[in-house]
């Protein structure tokens, strides 16, 4: 089995097709419009969603080859084997990364099990070994991780943008970023609101640059 690179790709305005008309290739559409993907979708038929789905492009053919032209991402999303085969050859020969869905060992890429809380995303792979262990494990984590990580992480970014661009030393903007990322802050989130923990987080620039004027 092979090896895999974990990584996270940027398809912001970039086109991705996927093959195929029914719910798993709906459900496929959906994750890629969410990361900001130009979506193609080609298929003989459209399911329902499919067809009430905003802002994607649906060509209602058979695949062909030509469809390919221009597109980074490449899911197949048929229940037709030799269709599905065909597609990635055609990817492949093109230098383009593809997907058929669950069907690893005719991949360039695997689609993890995702958890999503705002912009904190936790990705689970068995390598195409249990696709379900990777489901179970999703399903123990998203107990763990409550929505208010989506508040943190959110909390976090506006820290950072405000303290780059106003404080100047850099071991003091380090010393803030790593203590307004600990757990306490979350836990002020959870129990008391994003209010106090954005009080506590100025308490801490506050200490932070005094102790190093």
């Amino acid at each position: 089995m092979a090896k895999y690179y974990p990584i996270f790709l940027n398809i912001q305005d970039r086109k991705c097709v996927v093959v195929g008309g029914g719910n798993v290739a709906w459900r496929k559409v959906c994750s890629l419009k969410e990361a900001g993907a130009r979506v193609t979708v080609v298929a003989p038929e459209f399911c329902s969603e499919l067809e009430k789905e905003a802002g994607i492009e649906l060509i209602k053919q058979k695949y062909e080859e030509k469809f390919l032209d221009d597109a980074w991402v490449v899911i197949a999303a048929t229940d037709d084997h030799d269709v599905n085969k065909k597609i990635f050859h055609d990817a492949s020969g093109r230098g383009i990364l593809v997907n058929v869905v669950d069907k690893p060992e005719v991949c360039s890429f695997i689609v993890p099990s995702v958890i999503m809380r705002g912009d904190l995303c936790i990705s689970i792979s068995t390598g195409g070994a249990s696709p379900a262990l990777a489901r179970n494990i999703r399903g123990y984590l998203e107990k763990q991780f409550g929505n208010e990580f989506g508040d943190f992480t959110k909390l976090l970014s506006e820290t950072r943008k405000n303290v780059l661009s106003e404080i100047k030393d850099e071991p003091t903007r380090r010393d803030i970023l790593q203590r307004v990322a600990e757990f306490d802050i979350l836990d002020i989130i959870k129990n008391r609101g994003v209010a106090e923990a954005k009080k506590k987080i100025l308490e801490i620039i506050y200490e932070k640059t005094s102790r190093n004027k």
